[in-house]
């Protein structure tokens, strides 16, 4: 039933920009704004090397905003709080309903307040690990440990984490990895090219499954 009304979403509403993704504006005091170079650099490698056409100039559309319908992936990141608005909560959740795929990838810090509120977006389900054997993982490039780590931070395994509707995921909470980072200029953090590249892959993947589903 939801890849139905997804379907339908995709021809009515997002039309042209089927392929679009954004970043999450939020209030709370967090940075948002996190890892500027991070998605362009994503979207690049994505049109790459799995045939997306994905607009590298990438829009920021905030929560509560009708907007956020025109995107079929939005992710968000950052180091500190977030906080939602009750109406904000429920254009998320009608969002989420609607086929749309939200990611929230931890810069580091942001944990606690995620947990409380995707609770509020969500208070009869509960987050749940993704298991390495699922499609996210495995498709188009192969992570048959399931989500890799980029950066250490606490020192503490990445865990990849998911609310499902219907059998299909429709929000990605990435933790203790710190993808972003990893999709940034290489002069950000010096990570090693074989980094980059693990990152950016897992990060098509994602792409990937939020297009494709």
């Amino acid at each position: 039933m939801i890849k139905k009304i997804f379907i339908f979403f995709c021809i009515s509403i997002w039309g042209v920009s089927a392929q679009e993704i954004a970043l999450l504006k939020y209030a709370g005091g967090g940075d948002w704004y996190a890892n500027p170079t991070s998605l362009p650099n994503l979207a690049k490698f994505c049109n790459a090397n799995i045939s997306t056409k994905i607009n590298p100039k990438i829009a920021t559309v905030e929560a509560g905003s009708s907007m956020l319908f025109e995107y079929p992936f939005v992710h968000a990141t950052g180091h500190g709080n977030i906080v939602f608005t009750d109406q904000e909560i429920i254009n998320l959740r009608n969002y989420l309903f609607s086929g749309g795929f939200l990611h929230i990838d931890d810069n580091y810090g942001m944990n606690t307040y995620i947990q409380r509120e995707i609770k509020r977006i969500f208070p009869d389900k509960n987050l749940v690990e993704i298991p390495a054997n699922h499609p996210i993982f495995q498709q188009p490039f192969s992570f048959p440990n399931g989500l890799p780590k980029i950066h250490e931070h606490d020192k503490k395994p990445p865990q990849a984490f998911g609310i499902f509707i219907e059998n299909k995921l429709v929000f990605l909470y990435t933790y203790e990895t710190d993808l972003g980072d990893g999709w940034e200029d290489p002069e950000v953090h010096n990570d090693p090219k074989e980094m980059r590249e693990k990152a950016l892959k897992i990060g098509a993947n994602i792409i990937n499954y939020a297009f494709a589903e």
